[in-house]
């Protein structure tokens, strides 16, 4: 992988910035790209500091159509090939849908859906087609599981599963390689690991932390992996789902809810 760079979208923290540091640490260069006023900067010259590879750094807003192009312009002036795409970017919530204005979701379903598709054609156009290319588009288990006051989050993350599912059979025999990262529940913020310490039993079980879960999900990406679902038990979870009737899983929503609404 000597000489290789990846792009990571929302890299500024948690679990983009895991992926830069795992990334690095194998001698990877790096294009990191984040919003404005997010700490790109300290973050590239801790990087460059600490395992000597080249970082460069874009602070864009990925919800605005002029980003996009935007970044593969940047490499093409730099005349930089990038070899890995990690889609990481991403708006989560926990909220009821009512609880949250259009604004919220109109951004959240670009960020989530209209960025990594975009990103990826982009990707594609510019891929060394001698060498071997890879994509890690992130997704989440709240994709495959029906979480309430994550209506909106859960689809767009459906929705990534069905894209990266569809471009894996149609790159099939081609030299680039996508895989699909699920994970559960990762301390990324501050506020989700307050949360996350509330949690008992199987639910606290399944919650992760990012540089662990960055290290799993690269190697399954360098691997060729087409899923990769980090945590035993979350794999335990993915299992039973497949194994339940529609009927049993609703009737187990529908406790969730109720103790949601309690609560």
């Amino acid at each position: 992988m000597i000489n290789q760079t990846a792009i990571i979208t929302g890299a500024s923290e948690g679990l983009g910035k895991s992926f830069a540091i795992e990334l690095a640490s194998r001698q990877i260069n790096l294009v990191l790209v984040s919003l404005p006023s997010s700490g790109l900067p300290e973050l590239a010259s801790f990087i460059r500091k600490n395992f000597e590879v080249k970082v460069n750094y874009l602070e864009i807003d990925l919800t605005l159509a002029e980003s996009y192009p935007a970044i593969f312009n940047y490499l093409s002036d730099e005349q930089i090939t990038a070899h890995l795409l990690i889609n990481n970017a991403g708006l989560g919530n926990w909220s009821w849908f009512e609880d949250l204005n259009i604004g919220f979701y109109k951004k959240q379903i670009e960020l989530n859906v209209i960025t990594p598709v975009l990103l990826t054609r982009l990707f594609l156009a510019q891929t060394d087609t001698s060498a071997t290319s890879y994509i890690l588009n992130v997704g989440s288990l709240g994709g495959l599981f029906v979480v309430p006051k994550k209506q909106v989050y859960g689809a767009t993350k459906s929705f990534i599963r069905y894209f990266t599912k569809c471009l894996q059979l149609e790159l099939h025999g081609s030299n680039v390689k996508i895989s699909l990262l699920s994970p559960g529940g990762i301390n990324t913020k501050p506020e989700l690991l307050v949360m996350n310490n509330k949690l008992k039993g199987i639910s606290k079980a399944t919650i992760m932390e990012p540089g662990h879960v960055a290290r799993i999900a690269v190697d399954g990406l360098l691997k060729g992996k087409k899923e990769i679902i980090p945590g035993m038990i979350n794999r335990m979870l993915v299992l039973l789902n497949s194994l339940l009737p529609d009927s049993v899983k609703e009737i187990i929503i529908r406790q969730r809810l109720a103790t949601i609404i309690k609560s």
